[in-house]
């Protein structure tokens, strides 16, 4: 436990120097390095269960899903630009395809091609929306703090079923994909996540963009912990399939960086699509 107090102090440091000392692209590149990380685990628990993905071709693609569109945004106010997310995808996809001819088996190639494609849609796609809510208010320091608090509602979720757990838990949750989890770790995760939500929308009010009261921070917090819960168990699945406990070791404490971001990767575009509507409506 100590271990992983003091890695999640060190990680948090880290994220405030990137986010609120250096700035937006700092916190770009943070989070590219995360999602980098996190899909080469991925593909290596892939490879444990026999599958053949491309695990650098695929991370360096990965990284153009989180980088290219920022940073196409940020140098042209151009249609061409703000199309670039829309056609990411596509050409990934035709990457891939050239890339099997050469490199693999004829009965390896359509395996190749999934699993690869797999990974690039399961993290960065799916994390590059984390990108995208620092662009969503038009303010950078407001949208970082947007950021902030998703990961704060997601990440603290696990804290605080790990904690309620250990102290409430009676009833397994999930028996055979993670034993450990309990329903009432699940609800005590839950409450310390709606109760944070509410703390940072309200004490950091003006930090905010003004679509964001913290009634709606409150409010938004409980889905989000809701499928930061969902999203954990997906990985325990993905490990218990690997045969493997985590998905790394380079994190005292934590693990490897799939352990770390695992619980943000179904609530960054749950989030985005929700804060979205918020900003459109205001």
């Amino acid at each position: 436990m100590s271990k992983r107090i003091l890695s999640t102090l060190i990680l948090w440091t880290i994220t405030v120097v990137c986010f609120f000392v250096i700035g937006p692209d700092a916190a770009v590149w943070l989070l590219a390095c995360l999602s980098g990380a996190t899909q080469y685990e991925f593909y290596g628990l892939l490879e444990r269960m026999g599958r053949h993905p491309f695990k650098k071709f695929g991370v360096f693609l990965g990284l153009i899903i989180i980088l290219a569109p920022y940073y196409a945004n940020k140098l042209s106010d151009s249609p061409i630009a703000g199309g670039i997310q829309s056609g990411i995808i596509a050409v990934t996809i035709v990457a891939c395809c050239a890339r099997i001819f050469r490199e693999r088996q004829v009965d390896q190639r359509v395996e190749t091609l999934s699993v690869t494609l797999l990974g690039i849609i399961y993290v960065p796609f799916m994390l590059n929306y984390l990108v995208r809510l620092i662009e969503l208010p038009g303010e950078p320091e407001k949208g970082l703090m947007l950021v902030v608090w998703l990961v704060v509602t997601a990440k603290f979720t696990d804290v605080g079923a790990l904690l309620s757990g250990k102290a409430f838990g009676r009833h397994p949750m999930s028996p055979v994909t993670s034993p450990k989890k309990t329903w009432e770790g699940a609800i005590g995760g839950c409450i310390i996540s709606v109760g944070l939500g509410f703390a940072l929308t309200h004490f950091a009010r003006d930090a905010f963009p003004a679509f964001f009261t913290p009634l709606w921070g409150t409010i938004l917090a409980l889905p989000m912990a809701i499928l930061s819960i969902v999203s954990d168990l997906v990985e325990s699945m993905i490990k218990r399939m690997a045969a493997q406990k985590d998905s790394g070791s380079f994190i005292p404490g934590i693990g490897g960086a799939f352990d770390l971001t695992d619980s943000l990767i179904l609530t960054a575009p749950t989030g985005y699509l929700l804060l979205g509507l918020l900003a459109l409506g205001s």
